[in-house]
């Protein structure tokens, strides 16, 4: 081997050492980074549970996790939290699939016809900015107190913002590549299917990971004013009738789903990263 090969084969090694130096310093800070996470967790509920038992809080009023944990386990005997998790959990994915598709194609028909995109963005502006709880009565006298009403109120919360944050990325997209497929003979449809959307698909994956929140949000605030199972509902009535170890419940597992939900979109946006 000539020196010039042994001095390239030096510098590698070197390069890869560092490497892994960085790999291992960067997987040693995201551990660090989980065990403080779950020290704090820990302490706040330990701090909850003593509070509660020297009598620092009112257990009645702000519950307990011991208290939670026995009224989640009370209710999975008798069947019924499955039940209201499951209501809340199908009214979330229906709004957050019928934002999204409706989203996207209305993004698409403002991006395709700038005439129409004129006329209709100061209204959707408008219908971004207004207080949604504010609609939900309305939607209930139009569609009375059922399921169709949460939906819709879920997706009232999250479809205008999505429409608005697609058509602003759609035309963010860099004229040079369009202007690529125009010279290279394409029409405006394959504009839209070759450069557009494959551009806007992180975009788009941002943009459902909000989404799944918001539509969470919105089925709650549904749920709270024209629901008769849900966890919403739970909530609600838990407050109504002073049983708070329901409400505390309720929040509690809405924090959990909200949370499996958000990574389970982020694990499909590292795929595609991949």
């Amino acid at each position: 081997m000539s020196r010039k090969s042994r001095k390239v084969s030096s510098e590698s090694l070197n390069i890869s050492a560092a490497q892994k130096a960085y790999v291992r310093k960067h997987l040693l800070q995201k551990r660090k980074i989980k065990i403080y996470q779950f020290i704090i967790l820990i302490g706040f509920l330990a701090f909850w549970e003593i509070s509660t038992l020297i009598g620092i809080v009112d257990p009645f009023i702000f519950s307990s996790p011991s208290r939670v944990v026995k009224t989640i386990a009370d209710m999975t005997t008798e069947g019924r939290l499955f039940y209201h998790i499951g209501i809340t959990l199908y009214e979330t994915l229906v709004s957050f699939a019928l934002v999204n598709i409706i989203g996207l194609i209305v993004a698409m028909i403002l991006w395709w016809n700038k005439n129409i995109s004129d006329v209709v963005e100061p209204y959707l502006i408008v219908l971004n900015s207004l207080p949604k709880s504010a609609l939900a009565p309305v939607f209930i006298v139009w569609l009375g107190a059922n399921m169709k009403t949460i939906i819709v109120a879920a997706i009232s919360v999250s479809l205008f913002g999505s429409i608005l944050t697609l058509h602003a990325d759609f035309k963010a997209v860099e004229e040079d590549k369009i202007k690529l497929i125009y010279t290279l003979g394409g029409k405006k449809k394959d504009v839209l299917l070759k450069v557009i959307l494959p551009s806007n698909i992180p975009s788009l994956i941002s943009l459902m990971k909000v989404n799944i929140g918001l539509c969470l949000v919105g089925v709650i605030i549904g749920e709270f004013l024209a629901a008769k199972a849900g966890l919403g509902y739970l909530i609600i009535y838990g407050s109504q009738v002073f049983r708070l170890d329901w409400v505390i419940m309720s929040i509690v597992i809405l924090s959990i789903v909200a949370t499996g939900l958000y990574k389970l979109l982020s694990y499909f946006e590292k795929r595609h990263t991949r």
